[in-house]
């Protein structure tokens, strides 16, 4: 059976005994959930509060409404100077079952190819498997920031091959796909399924989204991580001409639409100025800075600085190479949850996810508990 197959998506037993412990008076510092710690923006809420009031709560047009499709296009323009027909763009629930139908339309055979970084987010390979292929991941390193690079990814192209994952700013490291690789991926003519929901929370510069550079490409976006809407659900997809209405299709069946009133809060993110956005993404970089100073205080090396997202990954091989075992130790012993490496996929092994999703008081404590570790078991 599929469901076999399926392996835990550890970062959640972390969490789940995390509160655990919580529950039993132990103080616990969490930097282990990729989730802002902000609250949805109020300009965000009282528009959904405002769409209640109207009664829009019903079924909209399957793709999503035009209005928010409309908004999208247009900020795909202001941000990337790409022109998106809003007939490209597809409304979801969140960006996983945008992933989910996008693998559907491009897997038509149960040994078709999906390229994929190892370490890379942990629902990957298992929607590629939900989707009838088979994940090929291909190992990255610590100086290429973890992420794909064009070379690698043709090594790895075969006949088989329906499509490469990438993922700028990404997660577990928080590194980003410089423009000139960017071009060079594009450039390779497969296609290509760019996860860009971390765009937006990029410090110092920006985001390059694949549709600057080719056509042949899925961009997965949303408003989780930059808006604080996580638990909104809302994300979208924007495809090409001939997975249109293949995608549009298996919306209808499996989800029908959207929520309408979470469509209109998603509007006003889009269309109004927000100024607590600003703010957040001022404080999460003052926090991967103070972050940056710390690790170099243990002595902990990151080859290529994290500019986006808000996570670390670093080498606690040192420590301990069971990243599983060190988790939960840490957990344990220091109350300090981190995710293990190898949630992400075997390169991941020997390293931990660090989030910055969390106030700098918490993440200075997190840090010395860290610290008061490594030394106790030198």
């Amino acid at each position: 059976m599929f469901t076999e197959s399926i392996k835990p998506f550890i970062v959640m037993d972390v969490l789940e005994r995390a509160i655990e412990l919580e529950r039993e008076g132990r103080s616990i510092i969490h930097l282990e959930i990729g989730e802002p710690d902000f609250p949805t923006p109020e300009r965000i809420v009282a528009s959904a509060n405002q769409a209640l009031r109207e009664k829009d709560t019903h079924y909209t047009d399957s793709r999503g409404t035009l209005e928010l499709r409309q908004a999208i296009s247009a900020y795909y323009m202001k941000n990337y100077g790409v022109n998106v027909d809003t007939k490209n763009i597809l409304i979801t629930m969140g960006t996983s079952p945008a992933m989910y139908v996008i693998l559907s339309t491009l897997i038509s055979e149960p040994d078709d190819e999906v390229i994929i970084a190892n370490p890379c987010y942990p629902c990957y390979p298992n929607f590629i498997r939900l989707a009838g292929g088979k994940p090929v991941m291909v190992e990255t390193t610590p100086e290429e920031g973890f992420q794909l690079t064009a070379e690698k990814i043709v090594s790895a192209i075969t006949k088989k091959t329906r499509a490469v994952i990438i993922n700028s700013p990404s997660n577990p490291a928080g590194t980003i796909i410089e423009e000139e690789e960017l071009k060079k991926i594009a450039s390779i003519g497969i296609p290509i399924i760019s996860d860009e929901i971390y765009h937006g929370l990029v410090y110092g510069e920006r985001a390059h989204s694949i549709l600057e550079y080719t056509n042949n490409a899925f961009v997965l976006n949303g408003f989780s991580k930059l808006f604080a809407m996580t638990g909104w659900r809302l994300g979208y997809a924007i495809v090409p001409d001939s997975s249109v209405r293949p995608i549009h299709i298996l919306l209808q069946n499996l989800f029908i639409s959207p929520n309408s009133f979470v469509q209109r809060a998603g509007i006003t993110a889009l269309t109004e100025k927000i100024p607590e956005i600003d703010e957040m993404i001022k404080i999460y970089n003052s926090r991967r800075e103070f972050i940056m100073n710390r690790l170099t205080e243990l002595g902990i090396k990151i080859p290529v600085e994290p500019r986006g997202a808000f996570y670390f990954f670093i080498n606690m091989a040192h420590v301990d190479k069971n990243s599983y075992r060190l988790a939960f130790d840490l957990l344990e012993q220091k109350g300090l949850a981190l995710t293990p490496g190898i949630d992400f996929g075997s390169r991941g092994e020997g390293y931990m996810r660090l989030s910055y999703a969390n106030s700098i008081e918490n993440i200075s404590e997190g840090l010395r508990r860290l610290e008061v570790y490594i030394d106790r078991n030198k």
